[in-house]
């Protein structure tokens, strides 16, 4: 049993690393948050000491009062939920396969998981270029070959296109999260079941699923932290045309344009508004498998 001294020693290791990782992500807060009631145009000029205009809530209504900013939250949100249902449908399937004894199991484990280490801006551009281009691309010669006109992709189905990107990065840590917690099922347990006679079906909904509602949970959670931030796959492909912007790409353009950090600060604090909101609807509905 610890003892108070080595309670409070091992508190005083870990202060270094607690106010460091506090200072990391009190400091930009506080900025974002000073800056967003600031009129501030570093790009025209102004310095910190005399460039900050105090303009109050002006920054925080003229960015919600934009016409762009409702249908970049809707954009924003049909991104990350298109992403999370099929990384999780589709990681719990792959899973599943993987787990099957079968030749190649190792190699055929590194290829799935590959395209997680492949950089974003790089994914995007090969599935720009090599993939989705109405020219050459390959599904313009496969829809060719099966005597179908081509897609234009990021312009006709532009939200389909980014979640199937955005979809095939996420899908191998969806797979191994999953096929990890996949092999710590008791095998017992199935095979008692398939003595019983229950079919393949009822053993994957009541034995195999709910052994999976922890890391399905850890999976939406972690991909949802990061989903709600993309931002290079749109940059490379759509530029936020065809109905593409997200939050984080509007608050972008809107830096660009006004040259004002105030009026992006304030765009920030929406997006940390609506991270918290949607963590917290994922927290209530799927969170309490964590406690499991």
């Amino acid at each position: 049993m610890a003892t108070q001294h080595s309670r409070s020693a091992a508190r005083l290791m870990m202060a270094p690393a607690v106010i460091l990782l506090l200072g990391w992500m009190l400091v930009p807060l506080t900025m974002t948050l000073f800056f967003s009631f600031k009129k501030y145009l570093p790009m025209r000029g102004d310095s910190l000491e005399n460039g900050l205009e105090w303009v109050g809530f002006e920054n925080y209504v003229r960015f919600i009062g934009s016409s762009s900013f409702w249908p970049s939250v809707q954009a924003t949100l049909v991104i990350v939920g298109g992403v999370l249902a099929i990384t999780v449908i589709l990681g719990i399937f792959l899973a599943i396969l993987l787990d099957q004894p079968f030749w190649g199991q190792g190699v055929v484990r590194i290829l799935v998981i590959a395209p997680f280490f492949v950089m974003p801006t790089v994914s995007a551009l090969v599935w720009k270029n090599m993939f989705m281009d109405p020219v050459n691309g390959i599904l313009a010669h496969l829809w060719r070959f099966f005597g179908a006109e081509p897609v234009s992709w990021l312009s006709d189905a532009s939200l389909q296109s980014i979640i199937m990107i955005v979809s095939w990065q996420w899908l191998p840590f969806a797979t191994l999260i999953l096929l990890t917690a996949i092999q710590s099922l008791d095998s017992e347990q199935l095979e008692a079941a398939e003595m019983d006679g229950a079919p393949v079906v009822q053993r994957f909904f009541y034995i195999v699923l709910p052994h999976l509602g922890r890391a399905i949970t850890i999976v939406i959670l972690i991909q949802t932290i990061f989903l709600l931030s993309i931002f290079a796959e749109i940059f490379v492909t759509t530029g936020g045309a065809f109905g593409t912007r997200t939050l984080t790409y509007l608050i972008f353009q809107r830096v660009i344009d006004s040259q004002n950090i105030g009026l992006g600060s304030a765009g920030g604090v929406y997006a940390i508004i609506l991270a918290n909101i949607v963590a917290a609807f994922l927290m209530r509905i799927v969170g309490k498998n964590l406690d499991a």
